[in-house]
Parts: structure tokens; sequence; C-alpha cells
């Protein structure tokens, strides 16, 4: 054997000896090299003490915390490999914000172990981007989506685009496309940038909505009950009509309508259906949650129309192109049902027939669930129903529950089962959020009080007072009712919401000559003289007693000012609701030369009227609580300084006075004073002098005009009625009708009717350009400003004064409303109107079906700070002479501007 060289020798032995010192380690768990617990060999584990635990690889989280979250600590007795390594694990893993872990052995001292946790922390969102929407939607969208120092994780990206795309589907973009992409943020550690890029696509529009199945009730009523789903409009005819023209073979099975054959009622209908629809109003997108819920509305529909087992049996969405969809409905209308015997039970206090007499429901009659639900538990309409018959009594705890005990044939037996319960006795009233408002103001105007049996229509009266005083948001005034059965007792806490109702108006300009032009007013409506002293109570000004004080100072430059101000306590001596007022208030109006050139811009006369009053004001209980009887004693005086014959007076210089009584009768029970849904407001007022002639008989027709207008002589009288009712139980659509009239009369024929205090008809009822005094401003849309006022000599030709104003008025108005926005902040809604009127100058031209008719469309924004505002385009249909055009013709189009509550 030939022998090895040394130094191949002393290389073999190294390599032996190393590899029998791994050996020996790895026998005894020694190793310096950090070891993965999960291969070590699990059919051999040993107990170890953990001596030591680090963590490595973090940048943002905390050793200490995520040592902890494993559940392993220091001293702990393990088994290597065992079930507490796999737990620690587990735990790390749940947390979701480690993307990689490992434990690995670090060193094996006798039964002491060293532990080393090798993470990865899973980056985090630093911020969030858009691409594909606007601003609007950007910030909406950040609200819904908001992962900023969330970690990346693959469900809540995917949750977040399910979000996003709900958003855009909620609005009809339902083929919205939602990618997601992340990039590496290099301004933070461990951080990635998120950006969502969405292409919305175009909004999907419900083309045709199919109903099948109905063979009672006509599709359009069906169609209009889907109130959140509606069809787009379209107009087919002519091009339907063209195709038939050029191909006499129908399309499809729908339009097989010929010329030459008779056709049915059903078929026009059918047709007209398909090819002609007008939804101009109506949004026509489809949204899922919307249509659950329109699906729901046509069963009640058909329940309410005695169908009480119709049911949905198939529906279907559709492509009907790239944007639009088609819907199918298939209805099984089953059977209808009448009433046939109507029997209660229960009823010890009110015998079955004075219950069936509030029922209102008869034998014979339709099946309509909803109809009897609301004659026996609520109904806001009449509220007279059988639990009022109870509950106005004290009976709180009634209760009645329709059953159906037999249904033959087409006919249905209900039993009302009735639970009277004890009478109850109000225990407490209090209140909540009234945080500008004193408690007594607000505890003043409710009406069912401790004390008192239980009284539903005092509590929904209640509700109607808080929401006229206008301090709190109507929509948010809740009763919380707490009844106590075994006392008989109630208590009512009444939940308020303050609003901010003190308003500033503000319009101003620059006028050259005339200076400034506008209006500066404010209106403290909840005003508290007692808390003057109190600075606490001042926000800016002492509130809470529920005063009312009113500054206003309104100029068109030289040519007019007006200045006024006024307090009302609406609870004078603090015990009955006796509103005092008084008032004060100063305007002049200047004639400026215009025309010549040497005295250009120079005072040429002036009118001015200066005027107080002191008004009582009392809440009366007869012909029932809803009246108000109101007194005024006013006292004006009218100033004229070479101000020419504008009333038709024979002088231009001269003063005269009047001392007026006005008694007012209102009666008001509507809902809500900015946009009532339901009742009525009517007043009647006179306004009267002194017959001063019959006290001065040498004064008649021929006494010169300072004489017999000295003290003015007249009496006139106003009514206004306003009625309104809310369309096909919408809460949103209301129909308004009212009526307004007026009289100027005098005491006998001594010297015939003043020329001052008449009627000026016509625009929108605020006479911006020409600051009329001492007459009675009544708008018409449609027309311009005072257009139909009698008086006005259009030709200039000489002859004796004409005085200026009507002495009689008509207007009739009928409007649509539509609720954009009930926020307290903003109120916005619609308006369609017709309307009708016409100013006579004299008795015997006097009639009452001589009117001139507009029609138009407008709009209403209810703002706290700065009251009504409104815009309105009008048409006017008849002719009247204009300002501008001597000649009569059409007033056309035109749009007006108002400001406040225009009643008249």
């Amino acid at each position: 054997m030939k022998k090895l060289p040394l130094i191949v020798c002393l290389l073999l032995l190294t390599v032996g000896m190393a590899e029998a010192q791994i050996r020996l380690g790895q026998s005894r768990f020694a190793t310096q090299r950090p070891t993965n617990i999960l291969d070590l060999d699990y059919s051999k584990p040993k107990k170890f003490r953990i001596a030591e635990i680090q963590a490595v690889g973090l940048s943002t989280l905390d050793e200490t915390a995520i040592i902890s979250l494993a559940g392993l600590r220091v001293d702990d007795e393990i088994s290597v490999p065992g079930d507490a390594i796999s737990s620690a694990l587990k735990k790390l893993w749940a947390q979701g914000i480690i993307g990689d872990v490992k434990i690995l052995v670090t060193k094996i001292e006798g039964d002491d172990i060293y532990l080393l946790l090798e993470l990865t922390e899973r980056p985090r969102f630093s911020r969030v981007e858009f691409t594909g929407i606007n601003k609007t939607q950007e910030g909406e969208l950040k609200d819904k989506v908001s992962i900023r120092g969330r970690v990346v994780r693959d469900d809540v990206l995917n949750n977040s685009q399910r979000k996003i795309k709900a958003y855009f589907v909620d609005k009809g973009y339902l083929n919205t496309e939602v990618k997601v992409v992340q990039e590496r943020d290099t301004t933070l550690p461990n951080s990635v940038k998120l950006r969502f890029n969405v292409d919305k696509g175009t909004k999907v529009r419900i083309n045709e909505i199919k109903i099948a199945g109905n063979d009672n009730i006509p599709a359009n009523k069906i169609k209009k009950k889907l109130k959140g789903t509606k069809e787009h409009p379209r107009f087919y005819i002519f091009k339907d009509l063209v195709s038939r023209i050029t191909n006499t073979t129908p399309r499809t099975a729908g339009e097989a309508i010929s010329y030459r054959n008779p056709v049915t009622e059903e078929q026009i209908k059918e047709y007209i259906n398909k090819n002609f629809k007008l939804n101009f109003f109506n949004g026509s997108k489809f949204v899922r949650s919307d249509y659950r819920e329109d699906k729901e509305k046509v069963i009640a529909f058909y329940n309410s129309r005695g169908y009480r087992d119709a049911v949905i049996t198939r529906d279907s969405v559709y492509n009907y192109d790239a944007n639009r969809i088609n819907l199918d409905i298939d209805i099984e209308e089953g059977r209808q049902y009448y009433y046939r015997n109507l029997t209660f039970s229960g009823n010890y206090i009110y015998d079955s027939d004075q219950l069936q007499a509030k029922l209102g429901i008869f034998k014979g009659d339709i099946y309509n669930k909803e109809k009897l639900d609301k004659r026996l538990n609520y109904d806001p309409q009449r509220g007279d129903d059988v639990s009022s018959l109870y509950q106005d009594d004290g009976y709180l705890f009634f209760t009645i529950d329709p059953v159906e005990v037999n249904i033959a044939g087409d006919s249905i037996d209900i039993e009302l089962r009735i639970f009277e319960g004890p009478q109850v006795t109000v225990n407490s009233v209090s209140i909540e959020g009234n945080e500008r408002t004193s408690d007594h103001v607000v505890m003043r105007e409710i009406r069912i009080l401790p004390g008192q049996k239980f009284n539903r229509s005092m509590l929904v009266r209640t509700i109607r007072e808080l929401s006229q005083i206008g301090y709190f948001n109507p929509e948010n005034i809740e009763p919380d009712m707490r009844p106590n059965f075994e006392d008989a007792t109630v208590d009512i806490v009444f939940k308020l919401e303050e609003r901010p109702n003190d308003q500033i108006e503000l319009s101003g300009g620059w006028g050259g000559l005339f200076r400034f032009v506008g209006t500066v007013g404010l209106t403290f409506n909840n005003f508290s003289i007692k808390n003057i002293r109190d600075f606490s109570k001042w926000r800016p000004l002492p509130v809470g007693d529920g005063q009312k004080v009113a500054l206003r100072v309104q100029a068109n430059g030289r040519s007019f000012q007006n200045y006024s101000i006024s307090f009302t306590e609406p609870w004078f001596g603090g015990k009955k609701p006796n509103a005092l007022s008084v008032g004060f208030n100063h305007s002049v109006q200047r004639q400026i030369d215009m025309w010549n050139r040497q005295n250009f811009g120079a005072d040429m006369g002036s009118f001015k009227i200066t005027g107080v009053n002191v008004g009582l004001a009392k809440r009366v209980t007869w012909p029932d609580d809803y009246f108000q009887v109101s007194n005024s004693l006013q006292f004006q005086v009218y100033d004229f300084d070479r101000y020419g014959n504008f009333f038709g007076l024979t002088y231009n210089t001269g003063t005269a006075r009047s001392i007026a009584l006005n008694t007012t009768i209102a009666r008001n029970n509507i809902d809500n004073p900015i946009y009532p849904r339901f009742g009525s407001n009517i007043i009647l007022s006179s306004t009267l002098t002194p017959p001063y002639t019959s006290m001065n008989r040498s004064i008649n027709r021929e006494s010169p005009d300072e004489v017999k207008y000295q003290w003015l002589e007249y009496h006139k009288w106003m009514f206004d009625a306003s009625l309104y009712t809310p369309l096909f139980g919408s809460n949103k659509l209301v129909f308004s009708a009212r009526t307004h009239l007026g009289f100027v009369g005098s005491y006998g024929n001594r010297i015939g009717i003043i020329p001052l205090e008449r009627f000026v008809l016509g625009g929108d009822g605020m006479n911006m350009m020409n600051f009329a005094l001492g007459q009675e401003i009544i708008g018409l849309r449609g027309y311009e400003n005072q257009s139909i006022t009698p008086g006005r000599d259009f030709r200039g030709q000489p002859g004796a004064p004409v005085p200026y104003g009507g002495v009689v008025y008509n207007k009739h108005v009928m409007e649509v409303r539509f609720l954009v926005s009930p926020n307290p902040s903003a109120t916005i809604f619609l308006l369609g109107f017709a309307e009708a009127g016409n100013n006579w100058g004299n008795y015997a031209e006097y009639n009452p079906y001589d009117l001139k008719k507009s029609a138009g469309f407008g709009a209403r924004i209810f703002m706290p700070a700065f009251g009504l505002l409104g815009i309105d385009w009008g048409y006017g249909f008849d002719e009247v002479p204009s300002i501008a055009n001597p000649n009569p013709g059409r007033s056309g189009g035109m749009f007006h501007f108002t400001i406040g509550q225009q009643f008249r």
C-alpha cells in the first residue's frame, strides 16, 4: 500500500474531528446557529426552561408587545418541539399584522433554551388616492374607505373595493370597475400608498318595466307604486310610425297594431305605454335596495285593493343595451276579498256600535289591510280612529288586534280583540335639548300636563305647537313615553333639537345718483329682556324668553328710505297667551329730478309716513282652540311736500292723518310653518277708522282734498285662506290651494273711497323698484310689478287726477309642492303653480270671473339666518298694459324673486 502524503493525512484528521463535534452538538441540542424549531424531530420532544426571548425584523411594532402576544414568557417550561410553540405561531398569525414569522433556537445550555422570533411586518397604508372621480365623490369615499394606518391585507382591499363599487351602484353606475394599485411610500417606514382607479362607466337607466299577471289592476297604476324605480323617458311614436310605413311587418308582438284592423282600448294603452313615457321629474337609475322596497309596496298596494294573497312570483333584471336594463315582474293576484262580519270582543267601556261607527268599515267593503290598520290605530289624515276613542280618555295601554277568524270564498270574518287596560294619569312632563330656550317658554306650549288623564290628541297638539314656535326642528320633536302599568301612570319626555331662528336680511349695492341701494334687517325671534343683565345668556344677544325684536332699514338711495322697529311679547303677563306688540315705522319717498340738467338730481318733492301701533292678540277656545283674535290701534301721519298728484289728489303739499282699529280673526292648524303638509290657515281682518264725515256734516265731495282727507276715513276688509293636503299619502308632495280677497270702502257717499290704502297688483309682491307707500302690495306672478293696477294713465292725456290703486281685488292660487330637503339648516322645496287675479278701481266694474291668469314653476329655500328665499318663472296668459309699453299685450314669461313668506 502506497503511503499518503503528510498534508493529506492532516486534512483528513481535521475534517473527521469537525464531523464528530457536529454530531455531538446535535445530539445534545447544542448549536450556535439559529435552528427553526419546526425542523426539529417531533418524535423526540424535550422539556426546556425559556431563558431568553428576542424578536427581530420589526420596524414599527414594539418588541415587548409582540413577545407578549405570542404567549411565551421567560421562565416558562415548554416542550421542544411542542404545543406551546405551535400556539405561539397561531397567535402571531391571528393578529394579521405579521407577514412572516419563524421561531428559532439560538442557543441551548443544559435545560435552558434561547428563542428568537424572526418576524416580517406587513406594510401599512400611508394614504389613499382616487382617480376617475370628482372631488365631492372623493371626499365621500374617503369617509367610507377609512384604511389609513391599517395593515395591508387582502380582506381590507377587497372590502374597500366592494364599498366603492356599492357607492356608485347606488347612484346608478351598475358597471363600475375598481382597480387597486399599491406603491411603496418612501416617506414613511414600511408603508405603501394605495390608489383606487375607478371607472364609473355611464349610468344604467331603466328602459322598460314589464308587468305580467296583472289581470285586474292596470300596469300604469302598479308602476306608480314603484316610487324609486322609474322608467327612462321615451318618445318612440314617430320612429314607430316611420317604421310601420317602411315595413308593414310588425317587429314584435307588442307592436302588432295595424291601422286596417280595429284595436281594443287595452291595445291602445299598451302601445302608448311602450312608445310614450314622460318622466322628466323622476330619476330612472336602478338601485337594488329601492327596488326591493318597491316590490313590497306593490304587494301592499294589492292588499289595499282586497288582494290579500297577491305575490310576486318572479322578477328578473336583464340588459336591454350597454346602458339600459329591463325589468320583468310577474304577479299572481289571487282573488279579491271582502269584509263579511266584523265583531268586537273584550270591549266593556264602549259598546260595539260606537266602535263600529269609529271604525268606518262595514260589511261588503273591499278588504283593505292598510286602511283597517289606520282606522284601528292611527289615521294621520283624519285623526279620528278607534284608538283615539280610548287613548283620548286615558287608556294608554289600549290595544286592538284584528284576527281573521274565517275565510269563506271571497269573504273574510274579522274578530277585533280588544285589551282596554287601566286609565292612565300623566305623572310628569319634562323637556330635553332646549339649550337656548328657557324651560317656561317650552312648557307653556305643552297641552298635556301632570295630573291629567293621558290624552293622545293633546300629545299630538303639543308636538304641533312646539313646531309652530319656530325654535326647534319640527322633524325631530319626539315624545319619549315611559309608562308604568302597575301605577297606571306615564312619564313624558319631549326630546327637542334647537335650531337657529334669528334672521339677518342683507342686500345692497351702490346706485350712483341714488347712492346706497339695499336692505339691512335683523330679527331676533327668541329675545329676552329679562336676561339683558345676565351676560351668560347672550348668544350673541340675550335669548331664551321667546320675545321678538325686529329692526329693519331699507333704502333706494335718496329716493326711498324706510326705518322700522317692533317688539312682541307672546305671553304678556306670563300667565296667558296674550301677545302684546308695539312698533314704530318711518318711511320717506322722494321724487328726484332726472330730466333738468341744471337741476339734475335735486329733490322735487317727498311723501312721508310716520306711524306707531300697539296690539294685543289672544287665543280663544271657541269655536275651537285653533282660533286667535287680535286687536291693534294704529296712528299714522301722511306728509306730502310738493309730491304731485300720484295718488289722484288735487294738492301736492299737505298732511293727512289716520287712526285705525284693526281686528283680525285667524284660525291656523297647519303642521309646519315652513313646509306645511296638511291643515289650513284662515285669516279675516278689518281695518276701521272713525266716520269723521258723520261728525262733521260740512265735509262732502265738493270740499277741497286738504279738508276731505285731513283725517282719512275708510274701512278695509281682507280675507286670506290657505289649505294644504298631502298627495298620494306622501309627506313630500303637497297640494296647496289659496284664496285672497280685499275690499276698501267708505261710510256712505259723502266723500267716496279715499285715494290711499288701495291695492296694487302684479309681479312678485315686493315692489323692489318702486317703493310705494300708503298702498297694499299684492303679487301675481307672470306679470310685471303693479301692471294690474287701476289709475295708471299710460296715454298721458290731460284731465282730472285718477286715484291710483284698486278698491277690490281677488286672487286665487293652486300649487303643487315637492320637498327636496327637510334639513332645518336649509329647507328646500320645488313648486308648480297656476294662479289668477284682478284688481278693480270701482265696484261698478267688479267682476269676480274676469281674472288675469298665469302659470309657472319655482323653488324656495329656507335658511334660518336669512328667512325664506324664492325664485319663480311665471307666464302671463292675458293682455295687460305694461309699465314700459302702454299698448296692451300678453305678459309672457318672466322671473320673480321673493324674500320672506309671501302670503298674499
